[in-house]
């Protein structure tokens, strides 16, 4: 797995989708309650039908059992009367004449559709509801909104999503900020999978609860990381390849200290012409000369030329299988790195490094237990290979098996003491072991080493920016920042520093303007790195510029090798989406936190 300082930077963006949304100030008011009073008139001879309707109906009852009724008290003395006076009693709905206010009528049957609900008598809740809403004046909105959310509710308890969807909806006509209506469509949407109408609704609750509930967080969450690996998926199947920027494939190769092809470009050019040299020779000058769109080609060519010795194809094979998985093309280069593995007449070093990288996409692809298992019979075939040590710290690092992956970074410096990269990844996770004990003196060795290694290597990019990013987290800004400066007199063209170094202005100072600045100067430098426009894209949500950061996550997307990556950028870009559309919607300006 290669080095990468953006993995364990720890002075980045790297927090929850939903942490880096804008918060809204102050809560939005969702309207006022309507608030009726009945006059005590009205409730006197309301009260004096209702008597008198109760009484005539006992009288009904008593004649059906052929009691004679002289008084109530007798009627109750009859066996059977009693319980069928209480039940007619609790089934009369009140007298309703013609001239009484219609939402007085809407409000009874609300409340006795309440009662039923209480109940678990959904069914007939739901007949309550729907006679509140067939007599309750247009006029009276929040009360008909009630009706059509208390009604969703009912149905909801039923399973009836589609009822609940349309009530939620009918509510909302009427109040388009209804919280309630909100959280139980986007839960409906979610269970007959409408994702992104949920993820609408989910969003629309959390502008307007201001971002404050936990649960209604977590359930956006929820849904952009199911909606964004959907998306991914599709993306994937229709994605175009896109080699990797000259950095990304340099440090990747870097990373890799006993690479039986890489180690090639070490040695002395032969004299040849063009014309004599092979489709194999000629990829391996586009790979010293940092021109990498034919190599694949060239590869393949030797692999058909009949005339080529078979060691030299095994090579071609590796090298093709290289950059297949730098590509994103994941089948075939599994299926070439398997190839020359599999070779058991192929040289042991070849075949290490064939299961390493192998290893390393399997990690990628999200299969832990199948990248150790590699590397494991990678260790077992060349035990005193440290690219094997390296590579395998690394996957433990990503596990959080901290121990594992301290003792494998040591073992690869133990084999390979000129191999900056492991050195520098020992270190870090050195420096991140003494942190979580809290260990003051141990924090200090590890500062101090990182100083030694870099004496060692001045060359080496990687071990100025790793250690700038740990004087990060120390809180030495300054001294950082000077660090990925010395990263960028090594190595100029090395966008990843610029991005650092941006994002660093942010935690040190909050200076948005030039930690913005700085990341646009990685993107004029290297416009494939994908680290830029991500890290970008959510500073510009925070800022409020939903519409460039949509951009700006649409220009990385295509560069994400992993379905894993391109799922998590689909969820910046979703939640972005979103979030537009429903300020948009609900008529709000989303104040920005960070200007």
């Amino acid at each position: 797995m290669a080095a990468s300082t953006r993995a364990v930077s720890s002075s980045g963006l790297s927090l929850p989708k939903w942490q880096i949304a804008l918060a809204i100030g102050a809560p939005v008011a969702l309207g006022l309650g309507i608030w009726y009073y009945r006059s005590r008139t009205n409730k006197t001879r309301l009260a004096d039908k209702e008597d008198k309707q109760i009484k005539k109906n006992v009288a009904d009852v008593a004649a059906s059992v052929s009691v004679p009724i002289e008084t109530q008290n007798d009627a109750k003395k009859v066996n059977g009367v009693e319980k069928n006076i209480e039940k007619v009693k609790e089934s009369v709905v009140p007298v309703v004449e013609e001239e009484e206010d219609p939402f007085k009528r809407a409000q009874t049957y609300k409340n006795k559709g309440n009662k039923y609900f209480k109940e678990g008598k959904y069914s007939d809740a739901i007949k309550c509801y729907q006679q509140a809403i067939d007599v309750c004046p247009k006029d009276k909105i929040q009360d008909v909104s009630t009706f059509h959310q208390n009604r969703a509710a009912a149905f909801e308890q039923l399973k009836n999503y589609e009822a609940v969807i349309r009530d939620c909806s009918e509510a909302l006509k009427y109040n388009s900020k209804y919280v309630k209506a909100l959280h139980r469509r986007a839960k409906a949407y979610e269970v007959t999978k409408q994702l992104e109408s949920c993820l609408e609704d989910i969003t629309a609750v959390c502008i307007l609860e201001a971002f404050q509930n936990q649960s209604s967080l977590l359930m956006a969450d929820r849904v952009l990381k199911e909606l964004g690996k959907e998306h991914a998926k599709e993306a994937m199947m229709n994605r175009q390849s896109v080699i990797p920027s000259k950095h990304f494939v340099n440090t990747f190769m870097c990373s890799f200290a006993e690479d039986p092809v890489f180690n090639l470009l070490k040695r002395e050019p032969q004299q040849e012409t063009d014309e004599e040299k092979g489709a194999f020779a000629k990829a391996l000058d586009k790979l010293k000369d940092k021109e990498f769109d034919n190599i694949i080609e060239l590869c393949t060519n030797e692999l058909e030329t009949e005339s080529s010795d078979i060691a030299t194809k095994r090579l071609a094979r590796l090298l093709r299988g290289t950059f297949l998985s730098l590509l994103g093309e994941h089948v075939k280069a599994l299926e070439d790195l398997s190839e020359v593995f599999n070779d058991p007449d192929a040289d042991p070093q070849v075949r290490v490094n064939a299961l390493v990288k192998r290893a390393t996409l399997r990690m990628q692809l999200g299969s832990p237990e199948e990248s150790l298992h590699d590397l494991l019979m990678a260790a077992e075939l060349g035990p005193e290979n440290a690219d094997v040590f390296h590579h395998r710290g690394q996957v433990y690092m990503l596990l959080d098996q901290a121990n594992e992956a301290i003792s494998d970074f040591a073992k690869a410096v133990s084999l390979n003491s000129d191999f900056p990269i492991a050195l520098v990844q020992k270190l870090y996770t050195d420096y991140r072991a003494a942190v979580a004990m809290s260990n003051a003196q141990k924090v200090v060795a590890a500062l101090t080493a990182f100083e030694d290694a870099i004496r060692r290597f001045p060359s080496c990019p990687e071990c100025y920016l790793l250690y700038a990013q740990v004087l990060s987290d120390q809180q030495e800004f300054q001294k950082a920042d000077e660090y990925f400066m010395k990263a960028l007199e090594v190595d100029p063209e090395n966008a990843t520093a610029y991005v650092h170094r941006g994002l660093l202005q942010l935690q040190s100072a909050g200076n948005v303007e030039l930690a913005t600045k700085l990341i646009e100067d990685a993107i004029r430098m290297d416009n494939k790195c994908e680290f830029a426009y991500e890290t970008l894209g959510t500073i510009e949500v925070q800022r409020g510029n939903l519409r460039r950061a949509i951009e700006l996550f649409d220009q990385a997307i295509p560069l994400s090798k992993t379905e894993a990556e391109v799922s998590h950028l689909f969820s910046l870009k979703d939640a972005a989406l979103a979030q537009l559309k429903v300020a948009l919607n609900l008529g709000v300006t989303l104040p920005s936190p960070m200007n």
